[in-house]
């Protein structure tokens, strides 16, 4: 076997070019994999290290639909036997300043051993003196450095990296004091040791429902992250899938280029079976040798994206990433494993003919024939079987599974397509063809299309991909840029600090004749999960601004004059809310909805009211922000300067529209890096492929070239005509991959963001982006072929005349 496998290798010392494709390909593709599967391990890590130290991630909870718990309710539960830890949440600040306080009881709650890490670590404080000390905070470095004004409040406040950007934690006691809420909770974490024979919660505390998750501010980041992470791996394997076909390709030119060594060795009574296990060693190995070469690779890619994904994370989600990288075990194994399947699989085409092959020492040199009837016939019924499947899922399922799976349908079926779909083109191009040449051309291009089919279909879902998710992402930015001008309706805004600041700016921009907007807000829960409710003025500008995307025809009316409300997209998918239904908003609150509107970026519920329906049922709201628009012949510069000169406001407390705008935008950019970075790669992959086609379609090409040349076409001629067919095989599948892409940039916009996000998103086309991208495919089909016509340039005339030597007169 030693001596079979060494003589099956020798084969590479002589095509150190096909090596250097296979590994290069095989290490693409695995790359890109790990890449993915490195990012969201270590996104991960930190999901679990953060849940892990402050224990409350996959922890059940008591909450109340009214919003608050009481504490006697509490008491009551506890006398009870059952084990809790009270939690109790809530705003405090003025706007930018504004955090999220969580106060939990410090002997009970299950984070308590990272907190006094931390207070024992920064402040020389044991658990006895975290309670006895006034005021301890815990933050994490930015929000605390946010926070800290004087020394004094400084030394309250330490550090706990894994608590999320503008959360505080304290102990319940100075909680309770800062937010004015004595004897009031917002949910009960069930601990995990509960006794036996426990009271049923109906009888103790029938108005509490028990959370599967803990979906505050402290649960598992992971809930919220999760279609993130879905699908940047759905497009890791589909770029892997790519890259396989570059695989595959290699291996069959190695196996044909073998046909006199295998013949050899089976004249020397080496088995089938010897052979084929010979094959599935070398397959193994070069798997190994890829396999460790894509790591290095991916873990270097995956270093240079996890810095734009961290930013993403904890921008979009609040999500704790760090931006640094770890080699971990479980996305080591997922690469090598994925390359030694991928090999396989891309190999087991290789392993039936190499056992034909062995069987049939004498047959002919295979040359692959024209799709017959019956293969066009089934692969039109695969593909419209593979389609029609898609879409039934897409039509019927639910989730994010279905989605892909639907997706996954669509597009294998497209796949599957490709080749009737050009033998169709290519037959009509022959008889369309006013010249011999061409004719022959089309003709010949027909021939090749077996043996080119698998790049083909790589080059399809390449250009598919990068035509939806770029549809996609221009669709979501062309939408998030015109929802940015509707939502700021003010041209200034000005962050305060105490309502004594705010009331003066109120004044002063009465008195200047400014318009001003306040933003007021109040944070509770509805259905247990969290809410934010909005009161707002009732002023033209959010009218004419504001993006509904549902509404009744005087929904403006009704919510300033009718007591309705109106809800984001996210509430309106995950509680099946209808415009015309009345909800109930809150304790002793129910409202019918007057309408839906769009809001991008935000995981959580949202209603907004009318500012005196909020204040009749929330006293004292906090203000976010307070919007101005200047009088006419005043400029937002004008309007700036005045605040900051009249009222001796910071220019940082200042922001204009334009800015806001610029900083939104720029955060949105960022967050597509990863996807623009895997869409160029998965095309660059597909390029590859079919580089790999046609040079293993090369030792077959000789026959069919040197007759033509014989007639009198000169090489160069013949080199030309290649070039071209390669183009035309580009352009082909491009005009065919279009409209599957725009169908996955539909299926991405309507159904997965909507599973994913909660809301929808207007399609739009960009023609100009498909013209540079058509310029890429064809870039990518010239660089492929540019090895095969340049060999066909140097060929010596006696090759091709050698083709002719067996020929009698």
């Amino acid at each position: 076997m030693i001596h079979v496998l060494a003589t099956m290798f020798g084969h590479w010392r002589r095509a150190p070019l096909q090596l250097v494709l296979l590994i290069a390909g095989l290490a693409l593709a695995t790359a890109l994999w790990s890449a993915v599967q490195a990012i969201n391990a270590e996104a991960r890590a930190s999901y679990e290290r953060a849940v892990e130290r402050l224990g409350t991630g996959d922890m059940a909870a008591l909450t109340s639909p009214e919003g608050t718990i009481a504490l006697e309710t509490y008491v009551r539960l506890r006398r009870a036997g059952w084990q809790l830890s009270p939690v109790l949440e809530g705003v405090w600040g003025q706007g930018e300043q504004s955090v999220t306080l969580l106060g939990v009881d410090v002997l009970s709650y299950p984070g308590a051993p990272a907190m006094a890490a931390a207070a024992e670590t920064e402040g020389n404080l044991d658990v006895a003196g975290l309670l006895m000390t006034p005021g301890v905070m815990f933050a994490n470095p930015g929000t605390r450095a946010k926070l800290e004004r004087d020394d004094q409040e400084a030394a309250r406040i330490f550090s706990l990296p894994d608590l999320p950007p503008d959360l505080v934690l304290s102990d319940i006691s100075v909680v309770e004091a800062l937010l004015n809420r004595p004897g009031q909770l917002s949910r009960l974490l069930i601990l995990p040791d509960q006794p036996r024979d426990l009271p049923p919660l109906s009888a103790r505390a029938p108005g509490l429902v028990v959370t599967a998750t803990n979906d505050g501010p402290l649960g598992d980041p992971g809930r919220l992250t999760r279609s993130f992470h879905l699908n940047l791996t759905a497009f890791g394997f589909l770029s892997f899938g790519v890259g396989l076909f570059i695989v595959q390709g290699s291996i069959m030119l190695s196996i044909e280029q073998r046909r006199g060594t295998i013949r050899t060795l089976r004249c020397l009574g080496v088995s089938v079976s010897s052979l084929m296990t010979a094959l599935l060693l070398e397959l193994i190995l070069l798997a190994l040798v890829a396999g460790a070469v894509g790591l290095v690779v991916g873990y270097s890619l995956a270093g240079l994206l996890l810095p734009d994904v961290s930013a993403t994370l904890r921008g979009l989600y609040g999500a704790p990433v760090d931006g640094t990288l770890s080699l971990r075990l479980s996305w080591v194994l997922s690469g090598l494993g994925m390359a030694l399947a991928g090999t396989l699989l891309a190999g087991l085409q290789a392993l039936i003919s190499l056992r034909r092959l062995a069987r049939h020492l004498s047959q002919a040199s295979y040359a692959p024939a024209r799709l017959s009837a019956s293969q066009i016939q089934i692969l039109c019924l695969s593909g419209a079987g593979l389609i029609g499947l898609g879409a039934v899922v897409l039509s019927f399922g639910s989730g994010l599974l279905a989605g892909f799976v639907g997706l996954g349908g669509l597009m294998l079926g497209s796949a599957v397509l490709v080749l009737p779909v050009l033998n169709l083109l290519l037959q009509g191009a022959r008889r369309m063809a006013g010249s011999p040449e061409l004719q022959w051309l089309a003709a010949d291009s027909r021939l090749q299309l077996p043996g080119l089919s698998l790049s083909l279909m790589a080059l399809l879902l390449a250009v598919a991909t990068n035509v939806g998710v770029g549809t996609m992402v221009s669709s979501f930015r062309m939408t998030f840029v015109d929802w940015i001008d509707q939502r700021l309706v003010a041209d200034v805004f000005v962050e305060v600090e105490t309502e004594a600041q705010a009331q003066s700016v109120l004044r002063w921009a009465t008195l200047l004749r400014a318009r001003s907007l306040p933003q007021f807000y109040s944070d509770t829960r509805l259905n247990s999960a969290p809410l934010r409710i909005y009161g707002v003025v009732d002023d033209p500008l959010y009218r004419e601004h504001w993006p509904l995307v549902r509404k009744t025809p005087d929904a403006w009316e009704r919510l300033h004059g009718g007591g309705a409300v109106f809800v984001n997209e996210q509430l309106a998918q995950r509680d099946g809310v209808q415009v015309g239904d009345r909800m109930t908003v809150g304790p002793g609150w129910s409202a019918p909805v007057a309408a839906v509107y769009s809001d991008y970026g935000n995981p959580d519920k949202q209603i907004i009211a009318s500012l005196p329906a909020l204040r009749a049922q929330v006293p004292s709201p906090t203000l976010l922000r307070i919007g101005l628009v200047p009088p006419e012949g005043m400029s937002r510069d004008d309007l700036a300067q005045r605040l900051e000169q009249d009222l001796d406001i910071t220019r940082t407390a200042i922001r204009d529209k334009e800015a806001i705008k610029s900083l939104s935008i720029a955060v949105f950019d960022r967050t597509f890096v990863v996807t623009g970075a895997l869409n160029i790669l998965t095309l660059a992959v597909a390029g590859f492929a079919m580089l790999t086609s046609f040079l293993s379609q090369w030792t077959r090409r000789l026959p069919q070239l040197a007759p033509v040349w014989a007639m009198g076409i000169s090489r160069a001629r013949l080199a030309g005509l290649e070039f071209l067919r390669s183009l035309g095989f580009a352009i082909l599948t491009f005009v065919f991959a279009l409209p599957l892409g725009l169908g996955l940039a539909w299926v991405l916009l309507n159904v997965i963001n909507l599973e994913a996000f909660g809301w929808r998103l207007p399609m739009y086309l960009f023609p100009g982006a498909w013209a540079r991208l058509l310029l890429l495919t064809c870039l990518a089909a010239g660089l492929a072929a540019l090895t095969p016509v340049l060999r066909l340039l140097r060929l010596a005339p006696a090759q091709l005349l050698g083709v002719f030597s067996n020929d009698r007169p």
